[in-house]
């Protein structure tokens, strides 16, 4: 391999390890204040909205409505308090049902 991708990959390496442990180093032993807890608890459910929305859209050609139903399937088993895996299992298995039936 080539000495300069070496290099070049060892400086991607630091370069994306240093933002990960900055924040552990500047916030050791400190409590952020309650209202900045809630906000980062839930900046990995709007991310993941963000991603999976658009895609519900454009779930199946052609055929909105098995995007909505998903949807609509792993909203309700979420709500019904089941954690994320059950609601992944779920939805899938409904729509898996909703495939054979009605396409």
């Amino acid at each position: 391999m080539n000495s300069a991708i070496v290099w070049m990959i060892l400086g991607m390496a630091v370069v994306t390890y240093i933002p990960r442990m900055l924040p552990f180093l500047v916030f050791k032993g400190k409590e952020l204040p309650p209202f900045l807890q809630g906000v980062l608890k839930n900046v990995p459910f709007a991310v993941l909205g963000a991603l999976i929305f658009p895609s519900i859209l454009l779930i199946q050609e052609g055929d909105l409505l098995f995007g909505i139903v998903g949807t609509v399937s792993a909203f309700v088993i979420a709500f019904l308090g089941a954690n994320v895996i059950l609601v992944v299992i779920g939805a899938i298995s409904i729509l898996s049902l909703y495939s054979v039936i009605f396409l």
